[in-house]
């Protein structure tokens, strides 16, 4: 049997997780196709089944401006991928691994009502729901970090991934999951 690549230039095989939380919820199943067409949306936890490199294409793809242009995402998250492992020499696909376990808050709020009054609680985030908020910071940081600068998305991209495994608090991802955790603190 060939051994499948990603993208085809990085082997999944080697990559693991160390986030015991979120490792069940991270596929690096190796593909070659990053399309799946949305055959696991039809149950609810099978949003884990699809490879975690085409969840964030999709991610980059949920934008305003790239809204539904898959291709277009493609090609930038390859280029950020590219970009990451000529500047660290490190697979990409662990470090956005790492980058998901570092953004992921593992505490935030939520609002319950007494009669009329609203009183924020402080509760342990789901595994799946660290992951779907970690690549939500990540694409939002590079999102942002692109608007109106010359730089491009994948540039920013690869910027943001990188800051993130390395858990540098000035990047827009593990800044965020600081401030979500910084409230649920004053919750408790």
């Amino acid at each position: 049997m060939t051994e499948q690549l990603l993208f085809d230039k990085w082997d999944l095989s080697e990559v693991e997780s160390t986030d015991l939380g979120t490792r069940r919820y991270i596929n690096l199943s190796p593909r070659i196709v990053i399309h799946t067409g949305g055959k696991h949306a039809n149950q609810q936890f099978n949003k884990s089944d699809i490879p975690i490199v085409e969840r964030l294409i999709n991610r980059v793809m949920r934008e305003s401006t790239n809204n539904g242009k898959k291709q277009l995402a493609y090609r930038a998250v390859r280029s950020a991928f590219e970009i990451i492992h000529d500047k660290t020499k490190k697979n990409p696909a662990q470090l956005l691994v790492n980058a998901i376990g570092n953004a992921g808050p593992r505490e935030e709020v939520v609002r319950l009502k007494y009669g009329g009054i609203a009183v924020p609680k402080a509760v342990d985030t789901a595994s799946q729901r660290r992951v779907d908020i970690a690549l939500k910071l990540i694409t939002n940081g590079a999102h942002r970090a692109a608007l109106k600068s010359k730089r491009s998305l994948e540039k920013c991209l690869a910027d943001e991934i990188m800051a993130a495994a390395s858990y540098d608090v000035r990047c827009h991802s593990i800044n965020q999951k600081q401030s979500i955790e910084r409230v649920a603190k004053s919750a408790r």
